[in-house]
């Protein structure tokens, strides 16, 4: 049996991931044990996408339902037996694999929210709209929970972003805004005191040099001492002599910035945008409603996630710990994204199907 991959997408995202296991390898100061971890993780991740994009997409539409319902009730569980660690309690241990269940439901929340709008009428009548915003409600505050803002961010936005692209009049959207506007000093109150000291360092870093002003202020010297060029692989001062905090995981870009300069993040940012303008060709000639929706989530997070780090390691957002796609070290985030792009060719594979 032929295996069907996208080629253009597949090669952006092959290029992406050995730009990871590189990086990760200078990051680490040379551990050979981070590279070996990583490419078993990716390789984890390509099977997954590979077995997902041999899927139909109706039999995804068929199981979100009980997707969703596991998400929960994997939350549900972190809740009451999830294990702790830097603050937080966000794991699951099943003995044979430790994973995180908010993960998951970066790919499960759009896709129940896209098999529940796919039939319905636009632009969204205010009950759909209603339900849909509930669906993403339930694991978002769950999620808030753990407490992580930074995924809890990823999931409201994956499943907004399916509400955007179902059709919601212009008038809602401009009252979504003035009501989220409006409720900030409210949800400020309900921040927890290290997520308050974020934003607060966001404006003043210098304030606390040594205490939460110091990743950023780090990140950002990487970031500028990478110049032009860059100072070369292996050759970044601020990993090597661990000023840099999370260097191979949520502060790799300032790695990758310091070793390969303004011309290196040009590349990567380019790598990116072509990621995404894929997936959006794919998600416009999708075969039937579901598969549209779903691939502009797809690719929704896609940009969300590159955003929000960058963002954050250059200074310009809240550190809320969000890994950079495809590039930082670890196994949740990098398996669930390469199921998503799984997804995506499983979209495109449905409309060659049709087309014939």
């Amino acid at each position: 049996m032929r295996i069907r991959l996208d080629p253009v997408l597949l090669l952006l995202l092959l290029s992406l991931l050995a730009i990871g296991v590189a990086v990760s390898y200078s990051a680490s100061a040379g551990h050979f044990g981070v590279v070996r971890s990583q490419l078993l993780r990716v390789a984890v991740g390509l099977m997954v996408m590979v077995v997902f994009s041999q899927l139909p997409t109706r039999f995804f539409s068929r199981l979100a339902p009980l997707l969703f319902l596991v998400g929960l009730v994997l939350l549900a569980a972190v809740e009451f037996a999830g294990e702790v660690g830097k603050g937080a309690q966000r794991w699951l241990d099943l003995g044979v694999v430790r994973f995180q269940p908010s993960e998951l439901c970066k790919l499960v929340v759009p896709l129940m929210i896209a098999r529940y709008l796919a039939e319905r009428p636009f632009p969204l009548p205010t009950g759909h709209l209603s339900v849909a915003l509930l669906l993403i409600a339930l694991p978002v505050v769950l999620i808030l929970r753990q407490p992580d803002l930074g995924t809890a961010i990823l999931v409201m936005a994956s499943g907004v972003a399916v509400i955007f692209f179902a059709g919601v009049s212009w008038r809602l959207i401009i009252s979504g805004i003035v009501l989220i506007t409006a409720s900030v000093p409210v949800a400020w109150q309900f921040l927890h005191d290290y997520q308050r000291q974020r934003v607060l360092t966001l404006l003043d870093p210098s304030s606390d040099p040594q205490g939460a002003g110091y990743h950023i202020i780090q990140s950002t010297i990487a970031i500028g001492s990478g110049g032009l060029h860059g100072k070369g692989w292996l050759n970044s001062t601020q990993a090597k002599l661990d000023f840099l905090p999370e260097s191979s995981t949520d502060f790799i870009f300032a790695v990758y910035a310091e070793e390969f300069g303004l011309i290196g993040c040009g590349v990567l940012l380019l790598l990116y945008l072509l990621v995404m303008l894929r997936g959006l060709q794919i998600s416009i000639s999708a075969s039937d409603g579901f598969g549209r929706l779903l691939a502009g989530a797809v690719v929704a997070i896609f940009f969300c996630y590159v955003v929000v780090n960058i963002g954050m390691v250059s200074g310009v957002l809240p550190v809320v710990g969000v890994p950079l796609p495809l590039i930082s070290y670890g196994g949740s985030s990098l398996v669930t994204l390469l199921g998503g792009f799984g997804v995506l060719m499983a979209i495109r594979n449905d409309q060659k199907m049709w087309a014939r």
